[in-house]
């Protein structure tokens, strides 16, 4: 077990990729606090399998997009585990429209969850991290932050801000013991995939070379590796896992 004796917290991680993410870091042996806003019960079912690997889990309900509560989710989960050695930055929404139908809640919705969020979490939880001399921080972006896409502009300039933010982050604590990765997946099998119209699912196919959506199960793996030992020696990177959809 490449975790074993590490704590986690997993935002947004009542499902998809989150729920996936918080699994793999179990299943190395991590603690982990599966965070969710509002969707207890999928929390507690995520929290549940991890205990049943003999890890232990604990639930963090918190809305990242605001900072008061950020902060006082994380003194819960550091009261419970201790300390924090991982932190997962994946909690995120979309709010598709043109650019020309797009109102200012509509984009300051998404730059609060995906954006502010990523900061939010980071700032909660970096001055321990400092004084153990140790952590790991993974954000989870996306292909649209590195490509763009259509009715997506408040979405892909919250997924390239995280990118800026991760490298710039990385710069300042890669002396400190603490290192910045991000992963960025394509199109992924989850529900958000799933509710896509056939037609437009299989035109979305057409372009990816490897013709199938990823597994929310490959980024677990990705992100695991990003904080074991193996990735000791990686800061400052995006891990693209799109299929080929972008090279």
């Amino acid at each position: 077990m490449k975790l074993k004796g590490r704590t986690a917290l997993v935002t947004g991680a009542s499902r998809g990729i989150g729920r996936a993410i918080a699994l793999a870091l179990g299943e190395e042996g991590a603690d982990v606090a599966v965070n969710y806003v509002s969707r207890e019960a999928p929390a507690k079912e995520v929290a549940g399998q991890i205990q049943k690997m003999g890890r232990r889990a604990i639930l963090a309900q918190g809305d990242v997009g605001d900072f008061p509560d950020t902060y006082r989710m994380a003194q819960d989960v550091l009261r419970e585990f201790g300390h924090l050695d991982i932190l997962i930055n994946n909690a995120g929404v979309t709010s598709d429209k043109t650019f020309v139908k797009m109102d200012h809640a509509s984009w300051r919705k998404v730059l609060a969850i995906n954006l502010d969020g990523v900061f939010n979490c980071t700032k909660v939880f970096i001055d321990q991290m400092l004084r153990q001399n140790y952590g790991r921080v993974v954000n989870i972006t996306s292909v649209i932050g590195q490509i763009g896409n259509f009715g997506q502009a408040n979405y892909a300039a919250s997924k390239a801000g995280v990118m800026a933010f991760t490298k710039s982050l990385a710069k300042e604590l890669a002396g400190k013991g603490i290192t910045v990765n991000a992963v960025a997946p394509g199109f992924i099998g989850t529900e958000m995939v799933e509710a896509i119209p056939e037609k437009v699912r299989q035109r979305l196919l057409d372009q990816i070379p490897l013709k199938r959506f990823g597994r929310a199960e490959e980024v677990g793996r990705a992100v695991v590796y990003l904080v074991s030992p193996d990735g000791d020696y990686i800061t400052g990177a995006e891990l693209s896992m799109n299929g080929g959809l972008f090279m």
